[in-house]
Parts: structure tokens; sequence; C-alpha cells
């Protein structure tokens, strides 16, 4: 019967967003106009789709906290990237985020691994050894301190993070995949994925 229920269960990745699906913003993507897709971003999520995974976003959005949009805002700007995920033959399975300041001592805030477990509990599954993707540090150790496997990309603040974190034990002598982009990622995972 155990075999049966681990047959069963969903193959899941997770995304952060700014950074990795869209172009990131050092004044906060604030508006569904400033939301814009990374090249390659969203043939990767549809393809992804098309090989059985679901697909979640965890995301810290601080802005929220700090007053710079509102909730409305958040969600319109999230209304958004689903909508354009469907409409290149993607889904979103979930999106979770951290509305928090750093001041606010969450537990959702990553790098803490708040957003995986809800995560975890929305899709009725483990997440233990999960692809988690990231271009900052705060995902990465976020991913691992909930049992996912972090890969960093070099888009957002990917090339900044690989150069710090190949000068700490986070690295742990080339533990982490680096890849350029969300597609390069996805290419590399798929090709390396066990045949059925």
């Amino acid at each position: 019967v155990a075999t049966l229920m681990n047959e069963r269960q969903t193959k899941i990745i997770i995304l952060d967003r700014d950074g990795v699906i869209n172009a990131d913003n050092a004044d906060y993507i604030k508006s569904p106009e400033e939301w814009l897709p990374l090249p390659g971003a969203l043939e990767a999520i549809c393809t992804l789709c098309q090989h059985g995974y679901s697909v979640y976003v965890a995301t810290n959005q601080s802005g929220i906290g700090r007053g710079l949009f509102s909730l409305a805002d958040y969600q319109a700007i999230n209304d958004k990237m689903i909508s354009v995920v469907k409409a290149s033959g993607g889904k979103i399975a979930g999106v979770f985020y951290c509305p928090h300041t750093p001041d606010d001592s969450c537990g959702c805030r990553k790098p803490k691994p708040g957003l995986f477990t809800q995560i975890a509990a929305h899709a009725g599954q483990s997440i233990e050894g999960v692809i988690a993707i990231g271009d900052s540090r705060r995902d990465l150790e976020a991913s691992a301190a909930a049992g996912c496997k972090p890969i960093l990309i070099r888009t957002g603040n990917g090339r900044n993070t690989e150069a710090e974190i190949l000068k700490t034990p986070l690295h742990s002598a080339g533990s982490i995949p680096v890849f350029d982009d969300l597609a390069a990622a996805v290419s590399a995972l798929l090709k390396n994925e066990p045949q059925r």
C-alpha cells in the first residue's frame, strides 16, 4: 500500500518569483505593468507541466508589509502571472507568499522554511528532495531547511549570489547546481530525470 501511495504522489517543483520567473526590480514589483516575464521562463514552466510537474511559487513580498503596495496590488500581479502562464500552456499549482518585513520575525519569510511547509500541507505530501529554484541565498537556505534540493540560477540576483556562496560552506564543494536561467535549469532537470 505504501508503494502505491508513493507512486500516486505528484511531482512538485518550487520556484521563487522575482528574478526567476520575472525580471526583478530593486524598487519592488508594485503593479501588473511592472511584472515582466524573463525570456524563456513561461516556456520552461509550460515544459515542466507537460512533464507532469505541479509548479508552486514561494515568494517573499515584504513590499506589502512596508506599505509600498497593497494586498490588492499583489493579487493583481499574481493574477497576471497565473494568466500569462496559462496562456502559454502551463499552470501554477499554487502561489505562497510572505507579506512580512524582516523585523516581523515571522516563520514564513525566506530563509525560514515556512512557505515550503505551507506548500507541503497544500499538496498533502512530503516535499523532501523536491527541487527548489531561486536566485538568492535566502531561497537556497529556505529550500535546504525544508529538505528540498536547491538550484541557483544566474538571473535576478543570481550572479551576485553565486559569487557569494562559492566562498561559504553553504555551497559545500559544488553541491548546489547553478544554471544561467530557469529554462537551462529545467532542461538539465528533465535530461537527468529517471525514465519511467
